[in-house]
């Protein structure tokens, strides 16, 4: 039932995005600036097409993301980002990894994951 909801959203296919999602963010180089925006990119496009109970967990990663992309590769301001902002980005990849995991069978890189 979970999958025919997903399919449903208006933004577009979740699982499908997410796949593009997770391609941009496999290595990501957080200091890359240009890397980062693909990566937003993609987190934007998957944040449309993403479940209801997902939509504040997505924009905390676009927050997150935009923020890194600002810092442009400057490692203190990445570190301070970390800091400030780390308490808020677990849950949320938590929460989207989890949901990856259960509706679309997807793992996600570098977000809990064994991988």
């Amino acid at each position: 039932m979970s999958v025919g909801t997903l399919t449903a959203c208006s933004g577009g296919n979740y699982c499908d995005n997410l796949k593009g999602y997770v391609d941009s963010s496999k290595d990501l180089d957080i200091k890359n600036a240009d890397a980062v925006g693909k990566m937003l990119d993609q987190a934007k496009k998957v944040s449309k097409s993403a479940p209801d109970d997902l939509k504040d967990d997505w924009k905390t990663v676009i927050d997150y993301a935009e923020k890194a992309q600002d810092a442009k590769g400057d490692t203190n301001k990445l570190v301070e980002l970390a800091k400030s902002d780390g308490d808020k980005i677990t849950p949320a990849m938590t929460a989207i990894t989890k949901q990856a995991k259960d509706s679309c069978k997807i793992d996600l890189p570098g977000a809990g994951n064994a991988n």
